[in-house]
């Protein structure tokens, strides 16, 4: 079975934002998303939910964070087809690792935090403790990948002064302060993914 005939997580937009809808970022203090996620889920072949904005697929979005050293994460996807399959994301900057939520995600009891731990394990070397919670929930319509994802924004705290990447999927990485991260958002070298530039702002709060 390829990629695209594979099943994942997937919620039906209507379900999703019956009491409120949003565009950028929203607390979880605000609505707990991820339990209307865990009451209505379903599963669709990726090769439709890609191309149907009647469902979103919900992506655990984890950007790690030294509070320390007030630093983040940061990483660039890999140009290369074979390492990176996903053309729409290819060679982007970015500081939230993150994948779709899939049935072998349901041996945890919130699989939502069973596909982010397991994206963590996959993508990067973490030489530290760390914990995780839920800072809040990012939605962007307007952009092509947006449009059919929805990202629940973990913010996983670590005192580990470097974070590795393991996946071929990331060509570098390294952590960087919030003033570099806004340095490489108003700069034109710098190609950032848009859920990234919406969770800046809330990361930066939480640091500060």
């Amino acid at each position: 079975m390829g990629r695209d005939d594979s099943l994942i997580m997937v919620v039906k937009t209507s379900d999703l934002f019956k009491d409120k809808s949003f565009q950028g970022f929203l607390s979880h203090n605000i609505i707990d998303y991820e339990s209307i996620i865990l009451k209505n889920y379903g599963f669709i072949t990726r090769k439709f939910a890609e191309n149907d904005p009647n469902y979103k697929q919900p992506i655990a979005y984890s950007s790690i964070v030294n509070p320390d050293t007030k630093q983040i994460f940061v990483f660039q996807r890999s140009k290369k087809d074979k390492a990176y399959g996903e053309k729409r994301l290819q060679g982007k900057f970015s500081w939230g690792i993150g994948g779709h939520i899939e049935k072998s995600d349901f041996k945890d009891s919130n699989p939502i935090r069973g596909s982010m731990l397991r994206e963590l394990h996959e993508e990067v070397y973490i030489d530290g403790t760390r914990m995780s919670l839920i800072l809040g929930y990012v939605n962007d319509d307007k952009d092509d990948v947006g449009k059919v994802h929805f990202g629940i924004l973990y913010l996983v705290e670590t005192n580990a002064k470097e974070v590795k990447p393991k996946d071929p999927e990331i060509d570098n990485g390294r952590f960087r302060t919030i003033s570099e991260l806004e340095d490489m958002c108003a700069s034109k070298d710098f190609d950032i993914e848009n859920w990234s530039r919406i969770s800046l702002g809330p990361l930066k709060e939480f640091i500060s």
